[in-house]
């Protein structure tokens, strides 16, 4: 059966004038510029920050252009939804600055944060790694990994649903924000980001996906394969949502530490498994010269090792603040 980096290569002859995203991406940054040029500057001593503001528009427009230059029409939407929501944080903070004073409200460490993982989405889902993914269990795992472990808390901590709403205009800023303030979203919204639910909707899409049937069909069908990368990302963000939002406490390092495990273990099944579990990867060229089998350990190392890591460390630094809040709390003899 055919591939996805077969069918791409096919899609990229028969649509290579369609597939030209930088185009569409040159003509979003100059579009962008003449918006933040002309629009209102508060007080001179806020202008740098304007400036500022569209030198990080201009940057990753550009580099969001070259990131899906060669990326076949069928992914022509994701360098559009990346550039979008790039330019909607910088022109959310911007305005909030311009109103709060800089640095208020969203802090400069949030917006590296955010920037940082964004920067980390891009890189897990264009090329190089995009396309050793197409022939690589290891470099697909790598994918799912930065999504998860990288991107999903960066994004997070950028605190990008405020500044999302800052970049609205005044009038529609309330008409999207009145929904939410509803009763009913308030209550399903809470019951969503409580940990027992954020960690069971993280586990069940981690293990779903990661099973043999589910796995395939995502390297089989372009759609699923996104619908995988968005579900990935989805669930992460939620998990990292609830943990985030949640006072250091023994039960969020137990949060970290159980999903530790559950990951680890799947880990583990996939280095020590004896078969292949992805059909598709036993018929490709591997980049490395690794046999398909050798290629699936590699995964489940990836994993079960580095992925693990950066759990054992979030766990450790929430142990750390929890001891310190207690210590703090402690009555004074």
């Amino acid at each position: 059966m055919t591939t996805i980096h077969q069918e791409r290569q096919e899609l990229k002859e028969q649509l290579a004038p369609l597939s030209r995203v930088s185009e569409i991406s040159t003509k979003v940054a100059e579009v962008l510029s003449d918006r933040l040029r002309t629009a209102r500057q508060g007080d001179s001593s806020r202008a740098p920050l304007g400036r500022a503001a569209l030198a990080l528009v201009a940057i990753i427009v550009s580099g969001s252009a070259q990131a899906h230059a060669d990326q076949p029409f069928s992914q022509w939407w994701l360098s559009p939804l990346l550039v979008a929501c790039a330019a909607l944080y910088a022109v959310g903070v911007r305005r909030l600055w311009q109103v709060c004073g800089s640095a208020r409200g969203i802090p400069k460490w949030r917006v590296a944060a955010f920037g940082a993982g964004w920067l980390a989405v891009v890189a897990a889902l264009t090329d190089p790694l995009d396309a050793l993914a197409q022939v690589s269990f290891a470099a697909h795992m790598a994918q799912h990994e930065i999504l998860m472990l990288v991107a999903a808390p960066l994004l997070v901590l950028g605190n990008p649903l405020a500044a999302f709403v800052w970049a609205l205009p005044l009038a529609q800023r309330h008409v999207v924000v009145r929904p939410f303030r509803s009763a009913w979203w308030q209550s399903w919204w809470v019951w969503l980001v409580t940990p027992p639910i954020a960690w069971s909707v993280h586990a069940l899409t981690l293990w779903t996906w990661h099973a043999p049937a589910w796995f395939e069909a995502g390297l089989r069908h372009e759609w699923v394969h996104n619908l995988q990368h968005a579900s990935f990302l989805a669930a992460a963000l939620l998990f990292w949502w609830a943990l985030v939002r949640r006072r250091p406490d023994g039960f969020a390092v137990l949060y970290v530490l159980t999903t530790l495990l559950h990951t680890g273990f799947l880990g583990a099944l996939l280095t020590f498994a004896p078969n292949v579990w992805c059909p598709p990867y036993a018929n490709a060229v591997n980049p490395w010269g690794l046999t398909a089998l050798d290629d699936q350990q590699l995964s489940g190392l990836i994993m079960w090792v580095p992925a693990g890591a950066i759990f054992i460390v979030a766990g450790l630094l929430l142990l750390a603040q929890w001891l310190r809040t207690l210590e703090q709390a402690r009555p004074v003899a």
